[in-house]
């Protein structure tokens, strides 16, 4: 059974967070990186990680299939529910980085929060059918490996 299968069979959306944040946690540990987690669930980040001598608070999102081929997308809002409905809030100067898995590549990508959009980021990882390049973010700039290497070069 694959993980995208996996992911399919967890029902509540909370349980596909948990995974996500143990897979990414997991990559990042056998990539030796320190990897701290806040002692409450309230924080903006999920997870800090120490590289190259410095801190970078990361949020953590599951990557699903986007809008359109060839594309895969994750949130960049938060969304609470509150007794008078639902809070929604951004990211911006609470995170460093978002770092996306995609489920269905079992890719980890390390996003800037400067690079995401205000509520959804997609990450093409083919040309889009109409062959737009401008302003694509396209996988290879953001994958975990390429990302650590860039903080550790500094």
């Amino acid at each position: 059974m694959s993980r995208f299968d996996q992911y399919d069979r967890l029902e509540e959306p909370q349980k596909r967070g948990q995974a996500t944040e143990a897979i990414v946690t997991a990559e990042l540990v056998a990539r030796d990186v320190s990897v701290l987690t806040p002692a409450y669930d309230n924080e903006p980040y999920d997870l800090v990680i120490r590289v190259g001598g410095e801190f970078y608070r990361l949020q953590v999102k599951t990557a699903y299939d986007g809008k359109s081929d060839g594309a895969v997308e994750f949130r960049t809002r938060s969304v609470r529910t509150k007794s008078d409905g639902y809070e929604r809030e951004g990211y911006d100067g609470k995170i460093d980085y978002f770092a996306a898995l995609n489920v269905r590549t079992e890719e980890v990508y390390l996003v800037s929060i400067d690079d995401a959009g205000s509520t959804v980021t997609a990450i093409r990882y083919e040309p889009a059918a109409n062959n737009n390049r401008a302003n694509v973010n396209w996988h290879a700039e953001y994958r975990l490996d390429r990302v650590l290497e860039e903080l550790r070069s500094g």
